[in-house]
């Protein structure tokens, strides 16, 4: 009878680790649906896409507004395109804004960030649409272009004293928004 027991609460103990373990691995990957809310979809194209995934979120001012739908390889000029679905209530963003890809913190993941741009039907400004294009991309920053820059830029003493000190600076300030993001 004892030991009955005993199975009984270390089954209900594994149930429970199983389920904690479960949770943790959706909240690690953020896994929100939206393909239960009503979508239309937009494309980019980005020089360099990092470590851009499926799944990842497009933000304005730290909200999701939407997910990337998929990446591809354009085969006439080999740049990779974007496949976005932004939720149907965020109808109004104007064709006149940008994306780039940021990350979140040092080493987080990579996500698109939406600078919404200017609108108004006498600039010639349109809202996006299914189907519509973003034109204004940002890529990827790669650290290790940037440090790479820094330590192996050439040039007089005297200009890559200034050079290096300039690109320093450019990284700290990376570095500081990076992190507060």
């Amino acid at each position: 009878m004892q030991s009955k027991k005993s199975e009984i609460w270390v089954g209900c103990f594994m149930l429970l680790a199983i389920a904690a373990i479960i949770f943790l691995c959706l909240k690690v990957a953020d896994l929100k649906s939206i393909g239960s809310q009503s979508t239309y979809q937009v494309s980019a194209s980005f020089e360099n896409i990092g470590g851009l995934k499926e799944g990842s979120p497009v933000k304005v001012g730290g909200v999701v507004i939407g997910r990337i739908a998929s990446i591809t390889l354009n085969k006439d000029n080999y740049v990779p395109d974007v496949k976005i679905d932004l939720l149907s209530e965020y109808d109004n963003i104007p064709d006149s804004s940008s994306l780039s890809i940021r990350t979140s913190g040092l080493l987080g993941e990579q996500y698109i960030a939406m600078n919404i741009g200017p609108e108004g039907e006498e600039l010639g400004i349109e809202t996006l649409k299914d189907g519509g294009r973003i034109e204004d991309t940002k890529p990827a920053m790669v650290l290790e272009d940037l440090i790479g820059q820094f330590l192996y830029k050439s040039g007089d003493s005297k200009g890559l004293h200034q050079s290096r000190l300039q690109h320093l600076t450019r990284l700290l300030r990376i570095d500081s928004t990076l992190t507060r993001i």
